[in-house]
């Protein structure tokens, strides 16, 4: 009955539909109306197409399509466009830009080739508002070159145009042509406004142009747009990303009003430039401003913790990520783990990965590895990441580079190059750096050089590694070569490359090259940044110039961190123990967080003149600051320890070591042997073979010493052939003289000659002083008088070696070989140090 009343009505159905858009179902109405838009396009998809309304129909519909966009109803948007279009009339232009940004916001990016015909057909391109949507609609789907011929042919000089193509090539990455276009823009004449301001600075923000950006900042005071919360903060981004935070925290303070980008741009630039401690202080300000904090904020701060090894400061953050109920977000947990790594505090990396539950996500997984890496725990990284590609997750870049980067045998690289080429990253620069890189850490030049050569594409970064690359194994004729072909190819190296080719210069001959690298930095002006700056002692300290390092330190303006660490490290390895704890007083005084290998430097120097009290007060200070679970300072603590005579306190701190690497054991079974406790250093040494840490050629040193001092002759030969025929260890000077000192304690003499006549080096000082000193104190003339003779031949001033021999001269009777080697000595300008005591 209803359907044959419906026939009779005298409006058409167009009629009936576009009325009951706004109508509601009444019982007492006999049409069955609808009480939403949705319900009468459902009616209207049953009929055929193409439908003829009339035009006052096609008028409805337009305003229905401008209700359901307003009311963010986007696909009911398309569809009445789609309705309009079939019905073969032309919408106004008000309707284009409604379905168009509707499908932008619907990401159907696949429709954006099919509005230019349209809207050139109809006259409506020209349109400001038309033509924005669409630049917007290429510029979002990723086809920004076809926003940009659009935007070419058309060329509107509006505004709202300008800034749609401007922020399309900013999105996209193209920043060079965004800094183009706005100079055409102002050339033409068009004003820009606060939306062009932020899309451009963001742009030299992105490349560090920190001139450009100055320049740009001029125009926004000009036209008064400073006080415009989105530009203000695209400016502090411009400042903190170029490292100017001076000019960064002024903006900041005269903005009115701050939002949480504004805030965590200033916190972010700190961290970049390592002030931790100012990244903190703007942290806790913007706490007190009751501003809401979001993930990124707290990832910039917990960075800032990391690199600067606040563990204090990580856990607090941590208790108020827990709190403030952030911690389920992934990236939450990336900065937690990746924090906890840099501090050393493995333990607590692996408790919030383990809080990700069973479903892991890739980014925490290799924040995990990556964790494991920098805190020498290659296992179970391996483990790791052989249990990502078990459970069928594909490792991004950052991960691949972190696990090729502690590759040390080729098969498994060249297992992994499979894996890389399979999923698609070998053509990755970053990746295929890694990849070089691996295979001449393992000796493979021929293979790096092969990656090196196919590369389609080589940046800076990857002559940067291949250079390291190089270095890292001490070839500084290769990495200075390879330096010289960069130039020549015309990329200029920055700062990073030159710190890698300074790695190169290891010892006095390599001198004339490093300076020659300091001298380019000079002429290039990169000799100002600290980090180049921290490379540039550690050059002179490893070529014995510790004057040249003190001046390069003099020189450099931010005296940070890693530039006092750099320093006082150089006065520890040359040996020159009382500068390293004067540097550090002066470090100490200027308020900077002491780092873990600052902390190792001095107490290796606190070992060396024997004051466990300074010792005492920084193992207080790194306990407090979390760096005691750093290896290195625990194994400097115990190396203090045990030279000062407190074997006991070595041994507790050892204990409580959760993950000892190989300089823990070692320095530990030192202590042991020098102790003369033979037993613990030996029985240390099978603890650490059977925890999977091989032993190295100073651990076996060690090893030998335990058995010289105790007596165990049989022992250490098995030992000293167990490092040869197990480990492949060829014996260097060192071991010779332990296995010396060995028989000579034994008083088995002839052996030793025997010994040393049978090494396969030409036997050096060591060697033979050693066996002067056996034979002095078991009196053997015959073995001794030899023993005197070779160490009196070697050209050197080594005070002790001459002073046995003339004690030994003297026991014999013969005074005047004594007063000869007094003389000696006394043209050499040797002295011999008085003893002392601390009693």
């Amino acid at each position: 009955m209803r359907s044959s009343n419906l026939a009779f009505l005298p409006i058409s159905f167009p009629e009936l539909l576009i009325s009951s858009l706004h109508l509601k179902k009444s019982p007492s109405n006999p049409i069955v109306r609808f009480h939403q838009p949705r319900d009468a396009l459902h009616v209207l998809d049953k009929f055929p197409h193409p439908i003829k309304p009339l035009s006052r129909h096609i008028s409805k519909l337009s305003s229905s399509l401008q209700t359901f966009s307003q009311s963010c109803q986007l696909d009911s948007t398309i569809k009445t466009f789609k309705i309009i279009r079939s019905a073969g009339s032309y919408p106004d232009q008000f309707t284009y830009v409604n379905v168009i940004s509707a499908c932008t916001a619907l990401q159907h990016f696949n429709f954006a080739d099919q509005f230019p015909p349209l809207v050139v057909k109809v006259g409506f391109l020209s349109n400001g508002y038309v033509l924005s949507a669409i630049l917007d609609l290429f510029s979002k789907g990723g086809s920004f070159h076809n926003a940009l011929d659009v935007f070419l042919y058309t060329y509107i000089d509006n505004v709202v145009c300008w800034n749609a193509i401007i922020s399309g090539a900013v999105r996209n990455g193209e920043t060079l042509i965004a800094l183009k276009l706005f100079h055409q823009m102002v050339e033409g004449f068009c004003i820009p406004n606060g939306f062009t301001f932020s899309s451009v600075l963001s742009a030299s923000a992105a490349i560090r142009e920190l001139d450009v950006g100055r320049g740009l900042h001029a125009w926004v005071v000009k036209l008064n747009e400073q006080h415009d919360i989105f530009v203000g903060t695209s400016i502090v981004d411009l400042y903190a990303k170029c490292g100017d935070m001076d000019a960064a925290v002024k903006v900041f303070s005269s903005m009115p009003v701050r939002n949480v980008v504004s805030w965590t741009a200033v916190i972010s630039g700190f961290t970049q430039k390592e002030d931790g401690i100012s990244a903190l202080k703007f942290f806790v300000e913007m706490m007190r401003s009751t501003m809401d904090i979001n993930v990124y904020t707290i990832t910039s701060v917990l960075f800032a913790c990391g690199k600067c090894f606040m563990a204090s400061m990580s856990y607090q953050i941590h208790c108020w990520i827990l709190k403030s109920g952030l911690y389920s977000d992934p990236v939450a947990h990336d900065a937690l783990i990746s924090t906890y790594g840099r501090i050393g505090d493995v333990r607590m990396s692996e408790k919030v990965f383990e809080d990700g539950g069973t479903r892991m996500h890739l980014s925490n997984l290799s924040a995990m590895i990556s964790s494991l890496i920098q805190n020498q725990d290659f296992g179970r990284s391996v483990e790791l990441f052989l249990r990502m590609m078990r459970e069928d997750l594909k490792p991004d870049k950052s991960c691949i580079s972190s696990i090729l980067s502690i590759v040390d045998f080729v098969s498994f690289g060249e297992q992994l190059h499979t894996h890389i080429v399979k999923i698609g990253l070998v053509d990755d620069l970053l990746v295929c750096s890694s990849l070089f890189t691996m295979y001449s850490k393992c000796g493979s030049i021929g293979e790096s050089y092969e990656l090196f050569r196919q590369m389609p594409e080589k940046d800076r970064v990857a002559w940067t590694s291949m250079i390291s690359g190089f270095a890292s194994h001490g070839d500084s004729n290769e990495a200075f070569q390879w330096l010289r072909e960069m130039i020549l190819e015309g990329i200029e190296p920055d700062d990073m490359t030159l710190s890698g080719a300074l790695a190169a210069c290891n010892i006095q001959k390599d001198l004339e090259k490093g300076k020659e690298i300091h001298g380019f930095s000079f002429r290039h002006g990169l000799n100002g940044d600290t980090h180049f700056g921290s490379s540039l002692i550690s050059m002179y300290s490893r070529c014995n110039c510790i004057k040249s390092a003190k001046r390069v330190f003099a020189h450099t303006e931010c005296k940070d961190q890693i530039l006092w660490s750099s320093l006082i490290s150089g006065y520890s390895t040359n040996n020159k123990s009382e500068e390293t704890v004067f540097n550090f007083h002066q470090m100490a005084r200027t308020g900077l967080e002491i780092d873990p290998i600052t902390c190792s430097s001095v107490l290796g120097a606190c070992a060396h003149l024997c004051r466990p009290v300074l010792g005492r007060q920084l193992h207080g200070h790194a306990i407090k600051a979390g760096s005691i679970l750093h290896c290195s300072v625990a194994s400097a603590l115990i190396t203090l320890y045990s030279k000062c005579g407190i074997i006991s306190e070595s041994q507790k701190l050892f204990d409580g070591v959760q993950n000892p690497d190989l300089v823990t054991w070692t320095a530990m079974i030192e202590g042991y042997a020098q102790h003369g406790r033979a037993k613990e250093a030996l029985e240390t040494f099978d603890m650490m073979k059977n925890n999977g840490t091989e032993p190295d050629c100073i651990t076996f040193v060690s090893i030998l010493s335990a058995c010289s001092h105790n007596g165990l002759v049989d022992e250490g030969f098995s030992y000293f052939k167990s490092m040869i025929n197990d480990y492949g260890i060829e014996p260097e000077m060192r071991h010779y003289s332990c296995l010396v000192d060995l028989l000579g304690r034994a008083g088995r003499f002839k052996e030793a000659v025997d010994l040393i006549n049978g090494m396969l080096t030409e036997p050096g000082l060591m060697v033979w002083s050693t066996l002067l000193g056996a034979c002095r104190v078991y009196g053997d003339g015959e073995v001794g008088g030899i023993s005197k003779k070779k160490v009196l031949e070697f050209e050197t001033h080594d005070t002790g070696a001459h002073i046995t021999a003339s004690n030994m001269s003297a026991d014999m009777g013969d005074w005047e070989q004594v007063m000869q080697i007094r003389s000696l000595m006394k043209g050499f300008g040797m002295k011999k140090e008085p003893g002392w005591s601390a009693l």
